[in-house]
C-alpha cells in the first residue's frame, strides 16, 4: 500500500482515497481532451467516472468542488494526482467502452440508470423511487432523494421503475462489453418492502435467465422488508449478500440524516433483517452500510462493533458533500480517517469479516 504526504501528515492509499472523495478532486481540461477518447473518463458526472492510483487502489472522481487542493493533470505525458501543486502519484483509467450510448431495447438509456463502478461493478443506484422522499424525508446525503422530493413537491410524476427486462438486459452488456464481473441491484427505500420486493423478484429472476455465468458477487441493498420470507427468497434467487443500511449509529443524528429510516423502517427492523440473515446464512451475508464522516468517531465505532459482533460487516463509504447536508457538518481529518480504517481494520480481522466489492467500488473503503 502506497504512503503519501499530505499537510505534513502520513496517508496510506486508503486514508488518501477518503480525503479524494470527501474533499473532491479538480481535473485539468487537458487530462479529458488526452485520456477521454480511449478511457472511462466523460465530463457527464452520472458516468461516476473513477482512477486508481500506482497501488491499484480505487477512488471516485469527485469532480464537483472547485475549491479542492487536490486536483488530476499530467505530468510526462501521463496523468497524475497533486496536492497544493506537489505531484502524489500518476493514476490510471478504465479501458472506455460503448456503454453510456446504449440503450435497451425498450428505449431506456443507460446513462442516469445504471453506472460502471470502478474496474468489475455494474451498479444500479436507484432501479425504483424513494418512497420516503416522495413523502418528504430523504437521507440528507442522497443526491437522488432530493431530486424524488423536489418532483413530488412540484407535482411531477416519478420517473418509471426500470423493467426487469432493462436490467437483465444492461448486466449482460455490461458483462460482455463493459468488463463487469459483480452486480449492485438497489433503489429508493419503500415504506415496507413490498413494493420492491417485486422488482426485486423480477430482477432476479430476468438477470439468472440470461445464464452469464457472472464471476463476481450479487449484491443487494434494500429496505429491511416485514416479512422475513422476502430475504430467504432473496437468496434463492442468487443474492450473494445483502445489506440493510443504517448509515449513521448515533440516535439523536439519524433523525436529522435519515429522517425516512427512523421513521418508516425503524432502527429495529433494520438491526431485526440483518441479526436475521446471521443467523440463518451465516457471517459475511449480511452488511450495513455507514457514510463516513458525518458522526462522531466513538458512535461510529459503538455501531460498527455492535454489528461485527453478531457476523454482519459494518461495511463504509465515504461522505460525498452535497444533498441538503448543511455547512454545519465539518470535513473530517486525516486523523479521523486514518482512526476509523484502523477500527474496521481490527474488526475484520477479529471477526472474520470481508467487505464486498475489493477495489472496485468507486466510495467504499
Amino acid at each position: 500500500m502506497n504512503k503519501y504526504r499530505i499537510d505534513k501528515e502520513e496517508a496510506d492509499s486508503v486514508v488518501l482515497k477518503c480525503l479524494l472523495i470527501n474533499r473532491g478532486v479538480t481535473v485539468d481540461n487537458e487530462v479529458f481532451e488526452c485520456f477521454g477518447g480511449q478511457y472511462r473518463l466523460h465530463r457527464n458526472p452520472e458516468t461516476c467516472n473513477s482512477f486508481r492510483l500506482s497501488d491499484g487502489t480505487n477512488v471516485q472522481l469527485n469532480d464537483m468542488e472547485p475549491e479542492s487542493s487536490f486536483r488530476l493533470g499530467t505530468a510526462d505525458d501521463r496523468p497524475a494526482l497533486f496536492h497544493r501543486g506537489e505531484q502524489l502519484d500518476f493514476v490510471s483509467f478504465e479501458r472506455k467502452t460503448g456503454f453510456y450510448g446504449q440503450r435497451t431495447s425498450g428505449g431506456r438509456p443507460f446513462l442516469g440508470n445504471v453506472v460502471l463502478q470502478g474496474c468489475d461493478f455494474v451498479s444500479f443506484p436507484c432501479i425504483w423511487s424513494c418512497e420516503y422522499a416522495e413523502a418528504g424525508s430523504p437521507c440528507s446525503f442522497c443526491f437522488a432523494g432530493a431530486e424524488f422530493e423536489r418532483l413530488a413537491k412540484a407535482g411531477v410524476r416519478m420517473p418509471d421503475a426500470l423493467s426487469a427486462a432493462d436490467v437483465a438486459e444492461i448486466v449482460r452488456y455490461a458483462v460482455e462489453h463493459g468488463d463487469a464481473t459483480g452486480i449492485q441491484l438497489a433503489g429508493g427505500s419503500t415504506f415496507g418492502g413490498e413494493t420492491e420486493h417485486c422488482h426485486i423478484v423480477a430482477c432476479l429472476r430476468a438477470i439468472a435467465g440470461m445464464k452469464l455465468g457472472l464471476e463476481g458477487e450479487m449484491l443487494l441493498y434494500i429496505t429491511p422488508p416485514k416479512h422475513t420470507e422476502y430475504l430467504d427468497e432473496y437468496f434463492a434467487l442468487g443474492a450473494d449478500r445483502i445489506a440493510c443500511s443504517l448509515e449513521v449509529w448515533d440516535e439523536e443524528l439519524a433523525k436529522l440524516i435519515t429522517p425516512g429510516k427512523v421513521s418508516f423502517s425503524s432502527r429495529a427492523r433494520h438491526l431485526s433483517a440483518l441479526e436475521y440473515i446471521a443467523k440463518n446464512y451465516g457471517r459475511n451475508k449480511a452488511f450495513s452500510n455507514f457514510v463516513i464522516g458525518l458522526e462522531r468517531f466513538e458512535t461510529l465505532k459503538e455501531g460498527a462493533t455492535y454489528l461485527a459482533q453478531r457476523g454482519i460487516i459494518p461495511s463504509a463509504s465515504v461522505w460525498m458533500p452535497g444533498g441538503r447536508i448543511s455547512g454545519d457538518f465539518q470535513r473530517p481529518s486525516i486523523d479521523y480517517f486514518r482512526r476509523v480504517k484502523d477500527m474496521l481494520d481490527e474488526l475484520y480481522l477479529r471477526y472474520m469479516l470481508s467487505p464486498p466489492g475489493g477495489c472496485g467500488l468507486n466510495v467504499c473503503l
